[in-house]
């Protein structure tokens, strides 16, 4: 049986059914999430503004005018990510405590992860993953923005210049900054997974 298309469902839903709304959120799920969460940096914020962006879309149906529901979807995930920056107070000290009980001397600067595999990184490619986007977290918010849009959900680079309000050359010289300097950074991975010198 053919996937009922994106506009099906969109008719549907304005048309008051509940479950092709239903099916389009478990569509974009991973793509957005994922976004979210590469922008966000916390899960537990990206779980509250991947809600957030359904909510104010389900509120502002009537200014979708049609194109790729994903790329309406990312502009508003992207300026929730910006908005929730914006009030966010300064970055916690890594001398900090962790816990909030009584008596904890944990800091972050205790548990930061060392540069090598930890134990739970028996997989190549998830300590792989997990190397790229460490050094993704160094790219400036534009560059980084490009990259995951491209990486996590293989988004045009129209669409991507769309959602952050440049032109596409823009978008596509973002794309081009940030994969230079992930390729300085991740030099030595290369090399440790076969690559030339």
């Amino acid at each position: 049986m053919p996937e009922t298309s994106e506009q099906e469902l969109i008719g549907a839903y304005r048309k008051g059914d509940v479950e092709a709304l239903g099916e389009l959120v478990e569509r974009y799920r991973k793509p957005l999430y994922g976004f979210i969460v590469r922008m966000a940096r916390d899960p537990d914020e990206a779980d509250e503004i991947f809600q957030e962006v359904w909510s104010k879309a389900i509120r502002n149906w009537s200014k979708f005018k049609g194109g790729k529901l994903l790329s309406w979807l990312f502009r508003i995930a992207r300026n929730g990510v910006i908005d929730r920056r914006r009030k966010k107070k300064a970055d916690c000290s890594l001398q900090q405590p962790l816990g909030e009980s009584e008596g904890s001397t944990l800091t972050l600067d205790q548990v930061v992860a060392a540069d090598g595999p930890g134990p739970d990184d028996d997989a190549d490619s998830a300590e792989l993953e997990r190397r790229i986007a460490a050094a993704a977290e160094h790219l400036p918010d534009d560059q980084r923005e490009v990259f995951w849009m491209r990486m996590q959900s293989g988004l045009p680079f129209r669409e991507i210049a769309r959602i952050q309000g440049c032109s596409i050359n823009t978008a596509l010289a973002r794309m081009q900054y940030a994969l230079n300097k992930l390729r300085v950074e991740l030099d030595e991975v290369y090399r440790e997974y076969g690559g030339a010198a």
